[in-house]
């Protein structure tokens, strides 16, 4: 069995590919804001899911993203800004990629705009870090939760409630520049069982830590749905339809591919299965609010 560092070389290398192309341009100043405008991570980006546009290449952004099923579903003009590898700091400041940069997610707002989705957090309390060290080639023990939580206090529930502020600012920030817009909040669709003892080695990690992992995720969510209510937006909650559909269910039900990906996409991220649900949940949001 290989150690965690191979284990887990696919994360890293999916999230870091060089790209040597430069990145889009903004849009001409004057230009009418895009109806739609999606900000967020490589769970909003789709990295490994046909087709990759290339702009900029080193976002790992789909053209079968869910940003884009629901711009089309929905007839919405889109622009897509979400990026593989992006922290709440990348929406109002240049993300430096590989091969480039990544305007601020926010640049393309505007009084136009009617609707925003933000699925930002996951990267700001160190998701590929945490795949990396609570992979074992070892299932016994509880390896993760020991890492993290030592002593009883849990470094990851410590950098969750950091990362509420930010994620707080961030909303309000889009609420400013678009005043029109309705932000949807889009929660993290699940990716390890609530219960039992996982599916090692295809998720490499510790019968033990397979509840942390889960509790850590859904504190992840619940903190964004408290955030959405606290600021205005709408909470799109993608974990409980997608319970079923984690990276431990079979290949051909889950919407989210394991640490070794049979479908296309980057390891323990969605493939292109779970973005056309997740986009069924958030035009849904959306037409239920008008849109």
């Amino acid at each position: 069995m290989p150690g965690r560092a191979a284990l887990c070389a696919g994360v890293l290398a999916a999230l870091g590919s060089l790209a040597l192309f430069a990145p889009a341009a903004p849009a001409a100043a004057g230009a009418a804001a895009p109806a739609y405008v999606a900000v967020g991570d490589s769970y909003a980006a789709g990295p490994g899911i046909p087709d990759q546009t290339l702009s900029p290449p080193g976002c790992l952004r789909s053209d079968h993203d869910y940003a884009h099923l629901v711009a089309s579903s929905l007839g919405l003009s889109l622009h897509d800004a979400s990026c593989a590898g992006a922290t709440t700091a990348d929406v109002t400041a240049a993300q430096s990629i590989p091969g480039g940069t990544n305007e601020p997610q926010d640049a393309a707002l505007g009084r136009t705009t009617t609707a925003v989705t933000v699925q930002m957090g996951g990267n700001d309390i160190g998701f590929a870090a945490i795949i990396e060290g609570c992979a074992t080639a070892w299932p016994f023990g509880s390896p993760c939760k020991n890492r993290y939580d030592p002593g009883g206090t849990d470094q990851l529930r410590t950098r969750i409630d950091a990362t509420a502020p930010k994620v707080a600012t961030d909303v309000r920030t889009i609420r400013a520049l678009a005043p029109q817009a309705t932000v949807f909040v889009v929660g993290y669709p699940d990716i390890l069982p609530a219960a039992g003892l996982g599916c090692w080695p295809v998720m490499p990690f510790a019968f033990a830590d397979i509840s942390y992992l889960n509790g850590t995720e859904v504190a992840l969510n619940a903190m964004l749905q408290r955030v959405a209510a606290a600021n205005g937006a709408v909470y799109v909650d993608t974990y409980t339809p997608g319970a079923d559909h984690n990276a431990c269910t079979a290949p051909w039900t889950r919407w989210i591919e394991p640490i070794v990906p049979l479908a296309a996409a980057a390891p323990v991220h969605p493939n292109a299965r779970g973005m056309q649900n997740v986009a069924a949940i958030v035009a849904g949001a959306m037409r239920a609010r008008g849109l």
